[in-house]
């Protein structure tokens, strides 16, 4: 499975739970990312039609509200597969920075560490 970009993985995430219609993924999505992802109708939708021509995302039903049609979306067993990989890797990629970060902070205070190479003790990239 391909990295999922980050709308693609809160717009998966959003649907984990229950089905939404769009304007309750737009609000999920935000309110998953801290409103640093805020998604407009049109980006969405087409995000949605993609999500799912690809098996991901399915629709779910249609209702009449206020004279409108308001469709939902679930997230479908590919989806739930593909949200867990990707999950599985973030949780990888964030656990090498972290260790990596861990041993930056040791080796500031060993004496006679080296530094990283071309750098000297203080400097900074």
């Amino acid at each position: 499975m391909a990295v999922l970009r980050e709308p693609t993985f809160l717009i998966l995430a959003a649907l984990a739970v229950r089905p939404l219609h769009g304007y309750g993924v737009i609000q999920e999505v935000a309110a998953l990312s801290d409103d640093r992802v805020v998604l407009q109708a049109g980006t969405l939708y087409a995000a949605l039609e993609r999500l799912v021509a690809e098996g991901l995302v399915e629709p779910d039903r249609e209702e009449l509200v206020d004279g409108r049609q308001r469709r939902y979306y679930r997230l479908s067993e590919d989806g739930v597969g593909a949200l867990n990989e990707d999950l599985v890797r973030q949780r990888r990629n964030a656990n090498a920075a972290a260790a990596q970060l861990r041993r930056r902070a040791a080796s500031d205070f060993l004496p006679g560490a080296d530094p990283a190479p071309g750098m000297a003790f203080g400097a900074t990239a």
